[in-house]
Order: C-alpha cells, then structure tokens, then sequence
C-alpha cells in the first residue's frame, strides 16, 4: 500500500468482492471458550482510547496526558511492565505473566502516536492499538455527541508496526457484530485483518470487538478468521481466549481507582470460572444421562 486512500479504496472492495469460503485463511482449532491459558485466570487488560486534551467529553473515552502519565507511573512503581496483549499472552502461556498487564487503545486514534506513545516509551512499555480498517485517516463519525478525533493514518500505523507496536483489527468501520448477517461478520474480521497485513506487512494476529459487542457467532467468526485472540470488555459466558474481559480506564482513575478495579476484576474473574465449572458440570451430568 502506498497511500491512504489506496487502502481505503481496496478495503471497500474487499467488503463487496470478497469471496466467503476461509481458503485464504485456516480455521482455527481453539475452541471459543477456551480459557486464556489453560487453569489460569483472565490476565489484566486495561482499556483505553483517545489520550489527549478535551473540553468535552460525553463518552467519557478520553484521559488527559497528565493522567495517563500519573497511571502508567502508578504500574511502574508497582512493579508492573504494560505490553501488548500479543506479548501478555505469549508470556503467559510460557507461565511469565504475573507481573504484566495488557495496555490496549480502541479506535486508533491519533493521539496515540503523539501523547501515548512517548510515555509508554519512556517506561519501557508497550501496547495494542485497534484501529479501523476502513477508516484510517478519517474520524471517529460513529460517536455521533462527541468530538471530531482524528484517526491513525496508513502511514502512521505502519510507522508503528514497525517500531514494534501491536497493530489489532477493530473491524472495517466500527460496526457492532451481533446481529449482523454471517457473510458480512466474515467480512468484517476476514477482510479488516487482510487489509491491516497489507499495511504492516506482518501478521495481524488480534482482534477487538467495537462497542465491546461479542455474541457466540462473533467470537467462532473471528476464531475462524485465524487470529489468536480478541478482546471485549466484560466478563460472560463467552470469556476465554476469544472475549478476553478488560477494565475500562478514564481520566478520573487515580491509584485507589485503579487497585479498586484491579479487585474488582479479580472477583468477577473467580464468580466466572464457578460459572463456567458449573456449566461444565451440568453438561458432562445430561451426557452422562443419555443412552
């Protein structure tokens, strides 16, 4: 990809021509429900968006530099390292993620590059970005009350790739995916992804759902899409690898906020898996039962 508007134009194509059998990708064979890490619990995932200065801000989506310095300094004394949720699982399944926590910016904005990027970087941190496939260089039109903020470009996203940022699909034009039809989900995930290897010339390899909207035919089409994860944003009945749970972040998070949720999130961690032993159980009871 060369430009901007080369991608965009390839991206819209893709939503009408693309065929809809998975030759291009392997299905994969992890079940939906498989836990993060086999016998672990959810890892610690924070979730962001825009960091920068707003006089207004209704969805309540942006933190101030001076914030979000104050609460990745916070981590570093507590002696934990953000990375990317690419890097937390792979330590994670090599039993070396205790003190790691998931740092994860939804939308792709901008701001990232300018305010997010030289903080993390001076801590030795890093981070996912989810941008828009379809959108890149454009806007956020879908926060229909909220400020105009200028999204990630093509180049700057392959800027980061490059200097080792994790680029994750956040789907082609920030559609929520439940209830959509079959074909246009594998679109989504298929084709967002596609397009989003083009521009970083690697794998892209997670996957995060707008609006936080994950159903079980979302979740088995980004399964099958071939990435090795995806993030919503609460716990469910779907949590595991591919609806990894993440706490959401705000300017009003200071340190007690931020071990309130860090507890918070623990809890409702432990009340999942009881539920989904349960679960399991009752199963494994009715197929017993059966002749």
């Amino acid at each position: 990809m060369d430009n901007e508007r080369g991608t965009l134009r390839s991206a819209r194509a893709g939503v009408t021509n693309a065929p809809l059998d998975r030759a291009r990708l392997p299905r994969s064979r992890r079940p939906v429900g498989e836990p993060a890490d086999p016998g672990s619990s959810s890892p610690w995932i924070l979730m962001y968006h825009s960091v920068a200065v707003e006089e207004e801000d209704p969805y309540q989506l942006t933190v101030s530099p001076e914030r979000f310095a104050e609460q990745i300094a916070w981590l570093h004394r507590r002696g934990r390292r953000g990375v990317s949720v690419r890097e937390l699982m792979r330590a994670r399944a090599h039993g070396r993620g205790d003190k790691l926590v998931g740092l994860t910016f939804d939308d792709g904005y901008a701001d990232f590059a300018r305010y997010a990027v030289p903080i993390l970087q001076a801590y030795g941190f890093t981070a996912t970005a989810y941008v828009v496939a379809d959108l890149l260089g454009q806007d956020n039109g879908w926060d229909v009350e909220g400020p105009r903020k200028k999204l990630l470009t093509v180049e700057e996203v392959t800027e980061l790739a490059a200097a080792g940022w994790e680029i994750g699909s956040h789907g082609l034009g920030h559609q929520a995916l439940p209830g959509l039809p079959a074909d246009v989900i594998a679109v989504q995930t298929r084709e967002s992804r596609r397009l989003l290897e083009e521009v970083v010339g690697g794998p892209v390899t997670g996957f995060c759902y707008p609006y936080g909207a994950v159903d079980a035919p979302a979740a088995l089409a980004v399964r099958d899409a071939g990435y090795d994860y995806a993030c919503a944003i609460a716990h469910s009945a779907l949590t595991g690898r591919f609806a990894l749970p993440r706490c959401y972040v705000g300017d009003r998070d200071g340190a007690w906020r931020l071990r309130a949720k860090r507890g918070r999130h623990r809890l409702r961690d432990a009340v999942t898996e009881l539920r989904h032993g349960r679960r399991i159980l009752a199963e494994r009871a009715v197929t017993e039962r059966r002749p």
